[in-house]
Parts: structure tokens; sequence; C-alpha cells
């Protein structure tokens, strides 16, 4: 597919496809026959895209930034410190590649948001969405063996964007994209809900546009092999990762896809695609793939998070007491004993997670990135546990480290153990100086608010309040909360704290400038 750019069809070799009920796929088809008459739903507000031939970078932002909206409010969206830092160092890499090479030029660059949205799918996905949005599911995470593998799928993503195929795609069929994106938009929406179901919706929206649209889509993914493919290296990624990524995928479709709407795909099929990697990067040459103890950890983690169950949590959970567990190599037994801390705590089961923790310890001491992930795990179940004092003794060998001082989950982490234990003054310096480098961190700045209002400064913690719903666009609700604020002031008179009042007038006017922006591309 063209925008969303699906890498595998929902189902996967551990989730089998199942037929969708006969009312659901005819509720998805009857919505995505709606689009071709009517404005995109009110769920997905879509910006006035005009009459013109292209789609401008302002035009494309702003479309990206009405579908990151609507999928901040999605049920499945997950902000988790520990995944999403690792994401964004395959991201960053790449994106500074593209950069130094020329495939992205300065302006697109600075005009566009790059950033990356994690969802809580097992399926094996990643897609672009317009204005430099990278939305990942955590599945992809789970399933690849290394970050040469992860860095695959997102340099052929971020090559979808640097490109403009979006603008592209709008240039070459300006009358029937607007139903082709509308579609494609919802299809992204609906996707956890209903596998079936969504690729009803995006059948309609592609059924109705033209055939030639189709084909033109099968160049840019090409296009977007061969650039992506050309990131790997220069980011610091192994390009034998392309065609170990390539084999996963040709795998999982020869085991899953039925074939039943080939005309319907937008990209190669993945045997042509395969065959393109291996010219590229030939078998048995180059630098052999590597999965590092911290890539282990990280698709562990992917694994439990995305919603697998109370019976597959309580499997992990007992795996490192199977009988031939004791004979797997020390590398083997990384994910699995990571997976059996995490799930053990999502089952909240405090022993088990503690005890699968500390079996963790002497297979992470010689990998620096492994030692930051141990100890985050072991933070957050201390926290889990209620048990702050400990969450910060876990972290202290942290604190030294230089970069690991310096990245979201130890700043959020240490933060949440400081707010549980009254340290409100701690906190609140901490997250001033992060949100001041990262003003669109909404968990950070709802903790600055508990701090401010911890500390008796309801102005603040109100500002703060506002900021987090900034971050993530719900301009309403900021203004509800600054419009609060200046009246609290207005009430206080001459007790009020004037410097803070003054810095609450100002972001009013700003986020109510945001607010008719938004209204205006609606």
């Amino acid at each position: 597919m063209t925008l969303l750019t699906r890498w595998l069809p929902r189902g996967t070799p551990s989730t089998p496809r199942t037929r969708p009920a006969p009312s659901t796929a005819r509720a998805a088809l009857c919505l995505a026959v709606a689009l071709a008459c009517a404005p995109a739903p009110a769920q997905v507000q879509l910006p006035h895209l005009g009459d013109g031939a292209e789609l401008t970078l302002s035009q494309e932002r702003a479309l990206g930034d009405s579908i990151i909206t609507s999928l901040y409010r999605d049920p499945d969206y997950i902000d988790d410190a520990p995944l999403h830092a690792y994401v964004m160092q395959v991201w960053q890499p790449l994106v500074r590649a593209a950069l130094q090479r020329g495939d992205l030029n300065e302006e697109l660059h600075q005009r566009f948001a790059w950033q990356v949205l994690l969802g809580k799918d097992r399926s094996i996905n990643a897609f672009a969405l317009p204005g430099g949005y990278l939305g990942v599911h955590l599945g992809l995470i789970g399933a690849v063996s290394s970050s040469d593998e992860l860095a695959t799928v997102l340099a052929h993503e971020l090559s979808h964007v640097s490109q403009r195929h979006i603008a592209r795609m709008f240039s070459e069929d300006k009358k029937n994209m607007p139903l082709v994106i509308g579609s494609m938009l919802l299809g992204a929406l609906a996707a956890s809900k209903s596998p079936d179901a969504a690729q009803a919706l995006m059948v309609g929206g592609q059924a109705a546009a033209m055939q030639n649209q189709l084909s033109f889509s099968r160049d840019m993914e090409r296009e977007a092999d061969r650039v992506g493919f050309n990131l790997l290296d220069p980011a610091g990624f192994n390009p034998q990762g392309a065609a170990s990524m390539f084999d996963k995928l040709q795998q999982a479709s020869r085991l899953n896809d039925n074939g039943g709407w080939p005309y319907l795909r937008s990209h190669p099929l993945t045997s042509e695609r395969m065959a393109d990697m291996q010219s590229r990067v030939p078998q048995g040459r180059g630098t052999p793939l590597r999965t590092t103890p911290e890539h282990a950890m990280m698709a562990a983690r992917a694994r439990v998070l995305s919603q697998p169950g109370v019976d597959r949590l309580r499997q992990w959970v007992e795996v490192p007491t199977q009988t031939d567990f004791a004979q797997r190599s020390q590398p083997e037994k990384i994910g699995p004993l990571y997976a059996a801390a995490l799930a053990a705590q999502q089952l909240r089961d405090s022993t088990s997670a503690q005890r699968w923790w500390q079996a963790l310890a002497p297979l992470t001491r010689d990998d620096l990135a492994a030692r930051r992930q141990h100890a985050w795990l072991g933070a957050e179940l201390a926290l889990a546990a209620q048990q702050p004092e400990l969450a910060l003794q876990r972290l202290e060998p942290t604190n030294t480290d230089t970069e690991a001082a310096r990245q979201r989950p130890q700043v959020l982490l240490r933060s949440q153990a400081l707010l549980a234990l009254g340290r409100n003054a701690e906190v609140a310096d901490a997250l001033q100086t992060w949100v001041a480098v990262h003003p669109l961190d909404a968990q950070a700045w709802q903790w600055l608010a508990q701090a401010w209002q911890a500390q008796q400064q309801p102005l603040r913690a109100l500002r703060a309040q506002a900021e987090a719903q900034v971050a993530v666009r719900d301009y309403s609700a900021a203004l509800d909360r600054l419009k609060a604020a200046q009246d609290m002031a207005l009430r206080a008179g001459a007790r009020a704290d004037h410097i803070e009042a003054s810095i609450i007038d100002t972001r009013l006017r700003a986020v109510a400038a945001l607010a008719r922006e938004q209204a205006r591309q609606q």
C-alpha cells in the first residue's frame, strides 16, 4: 500500500488470519464507500488540500498533524520510554544520514516533524505518514532479530517521506487521492481493532482509484528500497540486515498471504524486492548480523507490552523454569529472562518479577547498553511494587553514566521515584531542564505539574498541565487549563506570581493561535 506502506498482511506465523464477521466487513465497506461521498469523518479531520496539482510541504505537514491528533487519542497508542528511546536510537541516525547524503533536503528536515509513534499491535508493520511522522507496531520490534533489520524497515519508510511520495501520489492523480488518503487513514486507525475490517476499509478506497496509480506506487516502493538501503551503512547499520529482513518478510508472506487481491498491492511482490536486496548484499559476504543483548531485551519488552493476554504472559514467566532452559547459551537467555520479569510484573507477581530480574543481572554485566536496560527494568519493577527508594538505588549506577543520565527512561523513572518520596523540588529542577529541551514530552509535563502542585505552586501546575495537552495536540484542553490559570491569577491579585502570570498570558495567546490554525485545517 502506498501511504501506509504495510510490510506484511496482518497475519504472522504466530497469529493466523481469521475471517471477519460479515457484519464487521459490511460495516467497513459501507464506511469506505461513504468516504467517496462525504468529507472525512470527525475522528480523522483532514485539512483542506486545495485544488493545485501538488501537495505543498505545508499541506503535507498539516495532513500529518491531523492524523497524529487522532492517533494520540487511539487506545493502542503507547508512550513507553525504553522502547521509544530504543527506536529513536535507530531512527535518528537514519535521518542524519539522509540529510548528509542529500536524500533529505534541509527545508524538508526543518519543516517536517520526524517523530515516531508506537502502537500496541502484534502485527509486523511500520508506516510512513505525511509530514515526517512514523508509526511502528510493537510486533515489528518483537519480530526482528537485530537493530540492523529494524533499521532496514525504518530506512524504507523514511525514504517514502524524503522522496515526497505522498505529494507525488497526489500530483499523479489529484482527483482520486482524497479518497485514497481518507481510506488509508481510516485503515490505520482501524487496523489494531479488526485486521480484516481495516483491510476492507483500505480496499474500498484503493478500488476507487485508477489502476495506473497502483503501478506508480510500485515504482515508489522500489525507490524507497534503493534509497533506504543506501542509508544503512552511513547510519552505522549492517547492510546485511536488509537481506535478512527481506528474507523474514518473504517467509511470512509465503505462509500467510493467500494472494486474493494482488492487483491492490501498491508495492512489488516480496520475492521481487528480496531478489533486489540479494543482488545488493550477496549472501555470505560482509559482517554477520548479531543480536545484541540490548536488542534481545527490547524485543522481549515489545512482545510483552503488545497485549498478548494473560495466558501468554504466564507462559513467558514459566520459560526460565523449563528443563532445557539451563542448556541455552547466555545470550539466548537474556530475552526470555527479561520477558519473564516484565510479564510477572504485568501479572502483579512481584516475587517472580524480582527473581527473574536478578537472574538477568550477570548476563548484562559486560554490556553497557544492556546494563542500562537492566537498571531501568529494575527501577520499573520496584516502582510497581511501591518501593521508590529501591528504584532510586537501582538507578544510582546509571546516574554516573553521562549518556544514560540524558536519556528519557532515566529522567522519567528517577522523577517518578522522587515524586513518590515527596522530593518534589528535585523533580521540578530536573524536569524543568528536560522540558526546556523536549517541550513535547507530555509525560514529563504531567509529572512536573504534580511536583509544582505539591510545592503549592498552582499557577505553574496548571501551565504544566496545559503544556502536556499541547504535546498531544489537544489545544482545546490546553486552553481550558491556561484560562483557569489566568482566572486564578486575576483572583489572587497582588498575591499572584506576576512573572508566571505573564508567561501564562503569552502561552494562552500562542495556544489560541494553534487552535485556530487547527480549526482552519479541518
